[in-house]
C-alpha cells in the first residue's frame, strides 16, 4: 500500500459499491481517473490501482504532486467495477458548484438515462460549453456510469440542479431561452433562427421531449430532419444544437 501523508477527508470510510445518497462516488478506468486528478483534485480522497496497471510510475507521479493518496487495491477494484479491464479507479467526494451567469447554458429537463447524460457531458464540453443545469427529477451526475459515459468531461465544467425550470430561469433570467421542440406555426429551423452569444439550450427527457408547458417559453426550435425517423436521440440532438450555436451556423 502506497500512501501520501495527507489526511484526506474520506480516507477511513469503508468504500462500498455505489449508492446515490453516499456522500461520495468514484471513478472507474484510467482515463476518468486522470481527468479527475488534473481537473478536480481537491476532493478526491485517493486513488486504487490494480498491482497490473502498467503505468503505475507514471499514476504514483502525478498523485504525488497533488498529495493524493495511492492505494494497491486489487479486491477493491474488482468489488466497485463490473468490467474486468478495469485498472484504475478514483474516491472523491461529491461536490456542489454553481453555473456561470456569463456563459452559455444547456439545460436537461428529467434526462432519464446516465449513460445518455455522461455522454452530452463529453459532447458539450467539447463545442466549449462548460455550463449544465439539470431539472429534477433525473439522472444521476455522480453515478460512475455517468462519470464514465463522460470520460471525466463532468470534473471540467460545472452543473447545477435545480426543482423546476422556474427556479433556473429566476437565477439565471438574463440568458436567452432556446427550447428545442415542435410548436406549430411557431417553431424556428435551427439553420435560420436569430443567435444570442448568452444562450440556454433547452432539451427534454429521452421519451416524452419538453412538454406543453414550455410552449410559450423562448423560442422554439426544430432541427430538420427526414419524416422517417419519429426524433432524434437526445445525445445527438444535444450535440447538434451545441454545434451550431457555438460555431455560428
Amino acid at each position: 500500500m502506497e500512501r501520501t501523508n495527507r489526511d484526506r477527508p474520506l480516507e477511513h470510510i469503508q468504500i462500498k459499491p455505489y449508492k446515490k445518497d453516499a456522500s461520495y462516488s468514484y471513478t472507474l478506468g484510467a482515463f476518468p481517473t486522470y481527468e479527475l486528478i488534473l481537473s478536480k483534485p481537491e476532493p478526491v480522497s485517493k486513488i486504487l490501482m490494480n498491482s497490473g496497471y502498467t503505468d503505475g510510475d507514471s499514476l504514483r507521479t502525478l498523485c504525488a504532486k497533488h498529495n493524493i493518496p495511492l492505494e494497491i487495491n486489487d479486491k477493491l477494484i474488482g468489488r466497485l467495477s463490473d468490467k474486468e479491464n478495469c485498472y484504475v479507479a478514483g474516491i472523491f467526494e461529491k461536490y456542489n458548484s454553481e453555473l456561470s451567469k456569463d456563459r452559455p447554458h444547456i439545460v436537461l429537463v428529467n434526462p432519464s438515462n446516465m449513460g445518455n447524460l455522461g455522454t452530452i457531458l463529453r459532447t458539450i464540453v467539447g463545442f466549449g460549453i462548460y455550463n449544465i443545469a439539470i431539472i429534477l427529477p433525473g439522472a444521476d451526475i455522480f453515478n460512475p456510469k455517468t462519470i464514465r459515459a463522460s470520460m471525466g468531461a463532468l470534473f471540467k465544467l460545472k452543473f447545477q440542479l435545480f426543482n423546476s425550470f422556474e427556479e433556473y430561469r429566476k437565477q439565471y433570467y438574463d440568458h436567452d431561452v432556446y427550447t428545442f421542440m415542435i410548436n406549430e406555426g411557431r417553431s424556428h429551423s435551427i439553420k435560420d433562427c436569430p443567435k444570442s452569444k448568452l444562450f440556454s439550450l433547452v432539451f427534454g427527457n429521452e421519451a416524452t421531449g419538453l412538454d406543453d408547458s414550455f410552449l410559450n417559453v423562448g423560442t422554439s426550435i426544430m432541427i430538420p430532419q427526414t419524416s422517417d425517423v419519429d426524433s432524434l436521440n437526445l445525445t445527438i440532438a444535444v450535440g447538434i444544437g451545441a454545434y451550431v450555436f457555438t460555431q455560428g451556423g
